[in-house]
């Protein structure tokens, strides 16, 4: 069976055209999908019976099973879900006063092993699709209400999207470009290329690639003021220096559709959290328009760091805070959910040929 959920806009209508329908067909399902959240053929009433009836026999619109969903007592709700063969991938909602932004993951683990990423310490599975990937955001409008006719009847509950779930998004490319045609798109999710931010660690060519397909905002993995260091938190530095990737953060800015780059920064205690770490960054970036997102560490089981201490995060922002940059500290949410990335699907067996995280158990218990 045909999954609908894995056509970008171009490839649904190029799929309705094989069956000899017009273009306008494959608005009409996009918006019964995206939309209204409806799987069932039968339930999109403007589309002719014969094409419903066509549709049933060979096609489905099918997101990942929910395995588990949280909700944390601020409010942050996690969503555990089943990508198949003892997979399970993680997807959070995190509302704010002026915004709720929902992270998406893009990869069942990640192969770029970073020293403090619970998701790297998993292995790598697979890549997730693009019904896999597009299917979290499909599902959480569902859950929220916020598909027409729900309890928020069609609101924009969720105003921002942010491929920074499990996985390296710019691994799984061609995958992730759909899925942001789809975010984008007026049919679809119609979301604003600002309010959509993919994560990277620094894949230089596929940052060039992004940058012609689908500019939308761009935050940078960085952890490190120097090569020396970031070869040892981030390994794909050694194969994009921080001179590479610096330069191809100033190419993205040309057609980026917000005017910097998002830098993020994982606070690590006595590691690369002092004052001439700071100084450092401030010479690394000094030709490239950006801000911090400084974000304290989340420990997990056999972690080798620690979390930054406040009184340190503080000092560290106020340095780079003088020198005219805008700095935020990412605020620790739904840690009673296990709400940082990774943390739940550690628990759940690990398929990889790589070993599980030092602690964790497969999941026993499976409840919607």
């Amino acid at each position: 069976m045909i999954n609908l959920l894995d056509f970008d806009p171009a490839g649904l209508t190029e799929y309705f055209a094989s069956l000899g329908e017009k273009p306008f067909r494959a608005k009409q399902v996009l918006r019964w999908m995206h939309q209204f959240g409806v799987a069932e053929f039968s339930d999109m009433t403007d589309v002719a019976k014969s094409l419903r009836a066509r549709l049933a026999e060979e096609a489905v619109v099918a997101a990942p099973e929910v395995i588990r969903d949280s909700l944390s007592d601020d409010g942050t709700r996690k969503w555990l879900l089943s990508v198949g063969e003892g997979n399970a991938v993680e997807t959070v909602f995190i509302p704010e006063a002026r915004r709720g932004t929902l992270c998406v993951s893009t990869q069942a683990g990640c192969a770029l092993d970073c020293a403090f990423c619970s998701t790297g310490k998993q292995g790598f599975n697979r890549n997730l699709s693009v019904a896999e990937i597009i299917g979290q955001l499909w599902w959480a409008n569902r859950a929220l209400g916020a598909v027409r006719g729900g309890e928020n009847d069609g609101e924009r509950v969720i105003s921002n999207v942010v491929l920074m779930g499990m996985g390296e998004p710019l691994a799984n490319y061609d995958h992730t470009l759909r899925a942001l045609r789809l975010m984008l798109d007026d049919n679809a999710y119609g979301l604003s290329r600002r309010r959509v931010t993919v994560s990277t660690s620094g894949i230089v060519p596929a940052m060039d690639r992004l940058r012609e397909d689908c500019p939308v905002a761009l935050a940078v993995s960085l952890h490190a003021p120097n090569d020396v260091l970031r070869d040892e938190l981030v390994p794909i530095n050694k194969k994009y220096p921080l001179s590479e990737l610096m330069a191809a953060c100033r190419r993205y800015l040309v057609k980026a559709p917000r005017d910097f780059i998002t830098f993020e920064y994982v606070m690590l205690d006595g590691v690369n959290d002092r004052d001439r770490d700071a100084r450092e960054l401030l010479a690394l970036v000094a030709d490239v328009p950006c801000k911090f997102n400084l974000i304290p560490f989340n420990p997990f089981p056999g972690a080798p760091f620690g979390r930054s201490k406040p009184d340190r995060i503080r000092r560290f922002a106020e340095i780079l805070q003088a020198a005219g940059l805008v700095v935020t500290t990412r605020k620790t949410r739904g840690e009673d959910v296990d709400a940082a990335c990774g943390q739940l699907a550690g628990q759940v067996q690990d398929k990889s040929k790589r070993r599980l995280l030092s602690g964790s158990i497969p999941l026993v218990e499976v409840r919607p």
